[in-house]
């Protein structure tokens, strides 16, 4: 192990972008390494962190020794509102304000090391989009992996951004090339990639602003991307494999780790179990809920931590889940609505009382894997494509921003577990779909799709899988390796 001592524990820092999305994945990880022998720090802003002790008590996040958590600003003006903060203001303030704040913790960490004991900082685990964090790790002379927690095919369409704008196809004359069919043009020089139009590819480029910030960030952190040690990914050989062989031959080495919660689903110790990430508070009465439904028989509904939607498409997919005749278990987060409460119209309540659940916020690996779960109506972020995946479940998909409308294609069209909605929301398409998913013979084909793909995730991930045995390579191969002094 070089000059990490035998007695001395390798200590990796763990550093999320302070997104729902990014924190669950981010700490499946950390829980891995920890499980593995490391000491872990995981890094939250002080907002999550506030934010994460209102949900979970006021205790949950002491750690233990080997396992502790500290925080950094986010450079964000302070807000107590318990939602998640806007995406492109955060991009931004994370890559300007963040560095000093982090360069200083691995400096503090390693200067607690001669005094308290506990290890000095031997890599840097850090969200694909802080890449930021590489100045540190390199000024403290550690590896550091990269960790997107998107999908292959989503990276790959960010990779490509630079490339968009070189021909002229990004930014948009004008606003109608929202709507004039523009965005079917097909895109057919992509690596690893086929079928695939400019509507498809994450969402940032539908600008018309040259200097739009959030191209100008995927652009950068790409670029940047190529200075990790190793960059490590959510998803798994087979799922992706074509994609996977083309992002290999652009960037540094990439291993494959998914679906991550498999992974930490077989670590016996319970004293990391325990340790939680969820921002706002779990309802676990919708467990109870659906046991007392009959198997394969509710569709979930679950637009993530980020999506917004007016209050009209809110009462469109209302109807179009009432008027399914389904049963229904829906999340809607406090901020589901843009800048409004989310307010159903009482007949939509008084229609499905006996058949549905509505709750603010769910533990939704469980949702996913309980058997009285039939289908998903999703968002079509990763985290949730990859655990209807895992789950066996086959998905209607409403794709918001970013890479969601990748992931969206990709279940639809390669691995046949999905359907899509119009993002202009009708009650009358949400009725047909969620209808179809649960009762139609697409559904019926989505269905076995989606149990073939649950069994190789789970082949992935088992001792002798393609995850498995990668987690134990980036371990030796990279994390291991002796600091640069």
């Amino acid at each position: 192990m070089g000059s990490i001592e035998a007695t001395q524990k390798p200590h990796a820092v763990c550093i999320p972008y302070p997104a729902q999305g990014h924190i669950n994945p981010m700490l499946n990880l950390a829980k891995l390494l920890h499980h593995r022998g490391f000491h872990v720090t995981f890094v939250n802003t002080e907002y999550n962190h506030s934010r994460l002790l209102r949900s979970r008590g006021p205790s949950s996040l002491d750690g233990l020794p080997s396992f502790q958590f500290r925080t950094i600003p986010d450079g964000l003006p302070p807000s107590d509102a318990d939602a998640t903060q806007d995406v492109p203001a955060l991009c931004q303030s994370t890559r300007k304000f963040c560095l000093p704040y982090f360069r200083d913790l691995l400096q503090r960490l390693n200067e607690e090391s001669v005094t308290s004991g506990s290890p000095p900082v031997s890599c840097v685990v850090s969200d694909g989009v802080m890449s930021f964090t590489l100045d540190a790790a390199e000024a403290v002379g550690v590896p550091e992996v990269l960790f997107w927690t998107t999908s292959a095919c989503g990276v790959m369409g960010y990779a490509q951004y630079r490339s968009l704008i070189d021909k002229g196809l990004t930014p948009l004359k004008d606003a109608s090339y929202l709507t004039n069919g523009y965005l079917d043009t097909m895109i057919d020089w992509i690596p690893g990639m086929r079928n695939i139009r400019l509507r498809d590819l994450p969402s940032f480029i539908r600008t018309t602003d040259p200097d739009d910030q959030m191209v100008e960030f995927c652009v950068g952190e790409v670029e940047r991307a190529k200075r990790a040690s190793a960059i490590v990914l959510n998803t798994f050989d087979r799922l992706e494999h074509d994609v996977l062989d083309a992002l290999k031959a652009m960037f540094p080495p990439i291993y494959t780790l998914g679906p991550l919660h498999l992974l930490t689903d077989q670590l016996a110790d319970t004293d990391t179990r325990s340790i939680g990430s969820n921002l706002w508070k779990e309802e676990l009465g919708c467990l109870e809920w659906l046991d007392s439904k009959p198997p394969g028989s509710v569709v979930y509904v679950n637009f993530g931590s980020i999506t917004v939607m007016t209050p009209a498409q809110l009462v469109e997919f209302a109807w179009g889940l009432a008027n399914s005749g389904q049963t229904f278990l829906w999340v809607i987060r406090p901020d589901l609505v843009a800048g409004d409460t989310a307010i159903l119209p009482p007949e939509f309540s008084a229609t499905t009382r006996e058949r549905s659940l509505l709750a603010s916020w769910c533990p939704q690996v469980r949702v996913l894997s309980h058997p009285s779960v039939g289908g998903f109506l999703t968002h079509s972020g990763w985290n949730s494509t990859i655990e209807s995946i895992a789950a066996g479940v086959p998905v209607v998909c409403w794709p918001f921003f970013a890479e969601q409308q990748t992931n969206c294609r990709y279940s639809v069209e390669e691995w046949g577990i999905g359907m899509e909605i119009d993002g202009d929301v009708k009650r009358g398409e949400v009725e047909r779909q969620v209808r179809e998913l649960m009762e139609g013979e697409r559904g019926k084909e989505m269905k076995r799709k989606a149990m073939e793909w649950k069994e190789l995730a789970r082949e992935a991930t088992c001792p002798a899988g393609s995850s498995f045995l990668n987690l134990d390579e980036v371990i030796n191969k990279v994390l291991l390796l002796p600091r640069r002094d």
